[in-house]
C-alpha cells in the first residue's frame, strides 16, 4: 500500500501524501473531484474544495479561471450555491498551484478532508 498513498487513518494518509510527487497529488485530486461530482454532485465538490483550500467565493473564482477554467461558466444554482461545470473541475488544480504559495498543502488538505470518500478495492 505504500506506493499508492492509501492508509488506515487520516494521519497516516496525510503522511503518505506528503511523500508523493506533485503530479501524483494533482492526479488524485482531479480524479477525486470527478468521482465525488458523479456521486454527490458539483455543489458538494465546490463546497468541500473551498473549505479544504480555505478559499472564499472570489478566491475560488480566481483559482478556477487562472487554472484554465472558463470564467463565463462560473455561476450559482437555484439555491445560490456556487457552481462550475463538472468537466472543468481539473482547472482548480493548476489554478490553486498558481495562485497560492501553499497550493500543494491545500490540495493535500482536500484529499485528507475526503478520506472517507476513498474506495478501497
Amino acid at each position: 500500500m505504500g506506493a499508492t498513498g492509501l492508509s488506515a487513518t487520516e494521519q497516516e494518509y496525510r503522511t503518505r501524501l506528503a511523500e508523493q510527487p506533485d503530479a501524483q497529488i494533482d492526479t488524485w485530486v482531479s480524479e477525486l473531484m470527478r468521482d465525488v461530482a458523479k456521486r454527490r454532485g458539483i455543489v458538494k465538490v465546490v463546497e468541500e474544495f473551498r473549505s479544504a483550500a480555505k478559499l472564499n467565493e472570489r478566491e475560488f473564482e480566481r483559482v478556477f479561471a487562472s487554472g484554465g477554467g472558463p470564467p463565463a461558466t462560473i455561476g450559482h444554482d437555484g439555491q445560490g450555491h456556487l457552481v462550475v461545470p463538472a468537466v472543468s473541475l481539473w482547472a482548480l488544480v493548476p489554478g490553486i498551484r498558481s495562485q497560492v504559495p501553499d497550493g500543494r498543502d491545500r490540495l493535500i488538505e482536500y484529499l485528507v478532508a475526503n478520506f472517507d470518500e476513498l474506495v478501497y478495492v
